[in-house]
């Protein structure tokens, strides 16, 4: 059993691999904002609810 906790958010990179959204297209979805991020002094989170509700929602 796992029990480790869900992450809150992704770096870009990550948000890339677990989604198999292209980069170019996550900082397009991002722009457009279909995706909530938080910066961290020079890091992009993808929060990762926002990406979970994208994915589930439907195209992109």
């Amino acid at each position: 059993m796992n029990n480790r906790p869900s992450p809150l958010g992704y770096g870009v990179n990550d948000a890339c691999a677990v989604s198999s959204i292209k980069r170019t297209k996550l900082y397009e979805l991002i722009k457009d904002g279909r995706l909530e991020t938080v910066k961290i002094g020079k890091r992009t989170i993808v929060k990762a609810e926002s990406l979970r509700r994208l994915i589930e929602g439907g195209a992109a």
